[in-house]
């Protein structure tokens, strides 16, 4: 069983005084059900799963009252193992929820009610929500699931808690990694470009350290995002969401890394393909990076609305929609390209995990930084290099122009710093 930092965050949902229904949210196949299964089995003494998608008629106890204590009744009626449920004593578990908007709609009144705990979980709820007529706005809380995260990751390959906690140390202190460490983590940091964090992918790596067993699972996922935009698109998007989707990785292997419709298609606009970013957003396949005007705070308030780059939530996943032997070429050091574009999607990955909206900073063909981020209650600079021995000709510019006060440079290299721009290897981006 793979470790998940979400337990936690189940535990403390669990010992709240009047909580609330929970939402669990999340691309297909990040683990939401099986986390939530173990945990009810873990935690309390009876554990009802109630599943929309392998169980349509279940939808039916939701058609009529929606009260608690008759959605109770309906409950013990159609679910065989919730005959001897107890109040206080059980968590009900309604998976694939999007496939019905009814039981969306009731956890308002579950709520209200109290009585049992119940989680809600799905994949595309950020499409299919439209369709609840009522949703029980203030009456649920929404916890943010991913794949796994890079320290989730370092948990899955026996990376001891104790040894992430002195790297840790050296990034507050700002002292050099232990050379034969540095060099460890520098691999796992490859490896995890490589599997990235979808649970199946982890494990199956885990039990057997096989490159070619990853990507076979990989591109089976990016099949089932396909299946996905095929069953619940829209009949006149899909192929325009099909082909958005499979433009991803040419327009980050571009040198001008702001997506471009023209890479989708010769001609392509906002006008006919901004939806169809959207739609790839609602179903947590893609994250957006928007431009700033400025490098100031509040980032938010300085986004450019139409000039942003597009990364993968799942680095893994990317990696797998390049070319046979990509794999290969990260941990030999020869991506072209793409080794950039694949640096700065492993770092949107990880600040992505971490709750944070991505910006970055472009001014023109000769000053961009790859992500600014809220550091120390300051506008920070972070520069994304492949290589540790590149200048950051951008970064000087930033601090010496536009009033910056310090940056952060990211790569291959140990700790090093300065007045102005401190380095870090890039597996320190997990503690930003």
């Amino acid at each position: 069983m793979l470790e998940r930092k979400i337990e936690k965050n189940l535990l403390e949902w669990k010992n709240e005084k009047n909580k609330k229904c929970l939402i669990i949210e999340g691309a297909r196949q990040i683990g939401k059900t099986f986390i939530v299964r173990e945990f009810g089995k873990n935690n309390y003494k009876y554990f009802i799963e109630i599943n929309f998608y392998e169980t349509p008629a279940y939808k039916e106890i939701f058609n009529g009252s929606l009260n608690g204590k008759e959605i109770e009744s309906q409950i013990r009626l159609r679910v065989p193992e919730a005959k001897d449920m107890v109040p206080g004593e059980t968590l009900i578990f309604l998976d694939e929820i999007q496939f019905c908007p009814n039981a969306m709609t009731a956890l308002k009144f579950l709520t209200v009610d109290g009585r049992y705990d119940y989680i809600s979980s799905g994949s595309l709820l950020g499409l299919k929500t439209k369709d609840v007529s009522s949703y029980p706005v203030g009456y649920v809380k929404h916890l943010k699931m991913y794949s796994l995260d890079f320290e989730e990751f370092l948990w899955s390959r026996n990376v001891a808690q104790e040894s992430i906690e002195e790297i840790r140390q050296n990034f507050i202190n700002k002292t050099s990694v232990h050379p034969s460490a540095h060099q460890v983590m520098m691999d796992h940091f490859k490896d995890y470009i490589i599997v990235g964090g979808m649970p199946e992918v982890v494990y199956a790596f885990s039990q057997e350290k096989n490159y070619n067993k990853v990507l076979e699972i990989q591109r089976d996922i990016l099949r089932k995002y396909e299946d996905d935009i095929q069953k619940y698109a829209d009949t006149s998007e899909k192929n325009k969401i099909r082909s958005c989707f499979r433009s991803i990785s040419k327009n980050l292997a571009q040198d001008y890394k702001k997506f471009r419709y023209s890479n989708v298609e010769k001609g392509g606009s906002a006008r006919k393909y901004a939806g169809s970013l959207e739609w790839l957003y609602d179903a947590d396949i893609i994250d957006f990076c928007y431009n700033l005007r400025v490098p100031e705070l509040p980032l938010e308030g300085n986004v450019i609305d139409d000039c942003f780059k597009v990364y993968m939530k799942d680095i893994g996943l990317l990696m797998a929609m390049l070319e046979d032997g990509s794999q290969i070429d990260i941990i030999d050091g020869n991506l072209g390209i793409y080794k950039g574009a694949i640096y700065e999607n492993v770092i949107a990955d990880i600040f992505s995990k971490k709750g944070k909206k991505l910006y970055y900073f472009e001014h023109n063909s000769s000053l961009e930084l790859d992500f600014i981020i809220r550091y120390d209650r300051k506008a920070t600079p972070i520069e994304v290099k492949s290589a540790d021995n590149t200048k950051s000709k951008s970064m000087t510019s930033l601090i010496n122009n536009w009033g910056v006060e310090y940056g952060i440079k990211l790569s291959s290299k140990n700790v090093g710093k300065s007045d102005k721009v401190d380095s870090f290897p890039l597996y320190m981006a997990m503690f930003l």
